[in-house]
């Protein structure tokens, strides 16, 4: 078995083939279709041989298909025929989940990815359950996501956009009560460790790749 992992993000769709260290990339955006996304896979993905695709999506995800139609790409993602397109077995998670699951390693733990918007997934003893707590409302009348996305960070700058972060952990940590947090997503990166609690790991987006392989493995998933 040979798996082809993609990550859809706003800005790119980044892909990696199981054994391959350096992944490919070409630019997503709000008009992005799935034909697209198809096309520039095979285009930078010639000389990559694959029998299995995981595809991590922004935004919800049931039975191998998106919910509905993502808020930062194009349309036609719901009635897309994934598996017939690649003609491979295909199967896709929550883009928060599937990095999740590749930053997994044991017991419970919650993970907060950093983002265009909030991703937020609960793993307990190798079930994998997405949430979409970043919808919840926070603060004069705003979501988590609100205050934690981008939009967020551009709005609130820095310094207090930190603030915010660490108290979500904090509410949602006295929630569920993990073992651990892990902090992914692409604006992780503008924390230090030092600055983050005890419980709290600073994640690596390349885990989304791990979680693309695992998604074939014996993980259990809710």
């Amino acid at each position: 078995m040979k798996i082809l992992t993609v990550d859809i993000g706003g800005n790119n769709v980044k892909v990696l083939l199981q054994g391959e260290t350096r992944k490919r990339k070409f630019p997503s955006g709000p008009q992005l279709t799935p034909q697209q996304m198809l096309a520039g896979i095979k285009t930078i993905t010639e000389d990559w041989k694959y029998d299995h695709v995981s595809i991590g999506f922004p935004g919800p995800v049931k039975d191998d298909k998106p919910v509905r139609e993502p808020v930062n790409l194009g349309t036609g993602w719901v009635d897309f025929n994934y598996a017939r397109s690649f003609g491979c077995p295909v199967r896709m998670i929550n883009d928060a989940a599937m990095q999740a699951t590749g930053s997994y390693t044991g017991g419970e733990m919650l993970f907060l990815g950093l983002g265009t918007g909030l991703g937020t997934v609960l793993i307990y003893n190798d079930c994998t359950i997405p949430m979409e707590l970043g919808h919840l409302p926070y603060k004069k009348e705003r979501s988590f996501e609100e205050y934690l996305g981008t939009a967020g960070l551009e709005r609130l700058g820095i310094k207090k956009w930190k603030k915010h972060v660490l108290n979500v952990i904090r509410i949602l940590t006295d929630a569920f009560g993990p073992e651990y947090v892990v902090l992914g997503g692409g604006n992780a990166k503008k924390f230090t460790a030092e600055e983050l609690p005890d419980n709290v790991i600073l994640g690596d987006n390349m885990n989304a790749f791990v979680g693309g392989v695992r998604l074939w493995e014996a993980t259990k998933q809710e």
